[in-house]
């Protein structure tokens, strides 16, 4: 059988704020059975990941694309890979049935073909929402969890400041840290996504960056004593600020640099005197470097799930047609915790 598979992909390299003229959705025929002997699974995808690290893999260079599979360039017409749920539809795979779900790399599509070695695996829900797996349980959990524990090496009663408090990562290092013992402050873009880290998610304190004029001011004005962690999501002018009040031995996890992928020109400079003088740790890291704790993360953040203690920030957008405003969305502040296409009901 023969099925229309409408997908998104990019019509040319993007090298700047993306923009919806950047998009197109196009369509392939697609043969949804499986040959004899093949091990081929097709897929229909129901939830899709929306990640700002896919702009630089549309660049027409970035150095990120040739330090990791995942991150590689996308050709402009091809179909875009990404973090994914979908059920199986047939199957050469004889450990994969059809209407098992699976969680992987599936495409900004509404089918996907998944190939022998490709990272995919079958899905437990663990009795929560099918979506909790694009995000809180998947590779935006894993990223908090072992950026802050195993990056960050947290002590408790440390003081912790996190930017981009509100997006899909912040929010929950900022949630784990609290949990742990820390004092948490964060920072986001308007005054709703502050009272949310306030009010919701237990921070300490949380500011709004955009009505601050001078944020070395600002950071020491909410960390009197110093910072002893900086979760970095964002960059340029928030790093050099946050390695300003750093306290002796203070560590930077380096987990996004958002402001920086579409502006070429912006780049932190944080004052290296500081960092050698107060011993400063800054580290970039990946989710993939964190899979030996995986089983630990998952462990704790259903733990704290069913407790009540720990709360799934989830920012959805119905329909393949809205993936490329979804995704330009993320640089411009509209999302809040973590942003998912819902390609098809369940």
């Amino acid at each position: 059988m023969e099925v229309a598979n409408r997908y998104i992909t990019i019509k040319t390299h993007i090298d700047g704020e993306p923009k919806e003229s950047d998009f197109e959705l196009r369509t392939l025929a697609l043969d949804i059975s499986v040959d004899p002997g093949s091990n081929d699974i097709i897929v229909k995808n129901l939830y899709v990941s929306i990640d700002p690290y896919q702009l630089n893999r549309m660049k027409s260079f970035s150095s990120s694309q040739k330090a990791i599979g995942f991150a590689a360039a996308i050709t402009p017409g091809e179909t875009i890979d990404a973090y994914g749920v979908a059920k199986v539809v047939a199957s050469g795979n004889p450990e994969f049935e059809k209407d098992d779900l699976v969680v992987g790399l599936i495409t900004w599509g509404e089918y996907s073909v998944l190939k022998e070695g490709s990272m995919f695996r079958k899905l437990d829900p663990l009795g929560f929402p099918l979506s909790y797996q694009v995000g809180i349980l998947g590779f935006s959990g894993l990223t908090a969890y072992g950026g802050f524990f195993e990056v960050c090496k947290p002590k408790k009663g440390e003081k912790v400041f996190v930017s981009a408090a509100s997006g899909s990562v912040g929010n929950l290092v900022g949630q784990y840290a609290k949990l742990f013992g820390c004092y948490v402050v964060g920072c986001a873009g308007t005054k709703e996504k502050v009272a949310l880290l306030k009010e919701k998610l237990g921070f300490d304190d949380a500011f709004n960056y955009k009505e601050e004029s001078d944020l070395k001011s600002t950071l020491k004005k909410y960390f009197p004593d110093g910072i002893d962690i900086y979760f970095d999501n964002v960059g340029a002018e928030m790093l050099e600020a946050a390695v300003s009040n750093m306290n002796t031995f203070g560590r930077v996890a380096i987990c996004g640099v958002i402001s920086e992928y579409t502006d070429a020109g912006k780049r932190a400079a944080p004052d290296m005197l500081d960092v050698i003088y107060k011993r400063i740790k800054i580290q970039g890291f990946l989710a993939a470097d964190q899979m030996k704790v995986y089983s630990d993360f998952l462990s704790t953040t259903t733990d704290h799930l069913r407790t009540g203690k720990l709360h799934a920030i989830e920012d959805i957008s119905h329909g393949l047609e809205s993936v490329p405003s979804a995704f330009i969305g993320l640089f411009r502040g509209h999302n809040t915790g973590k942003k998912f296409v819902k390609i098809a009901d369940e």
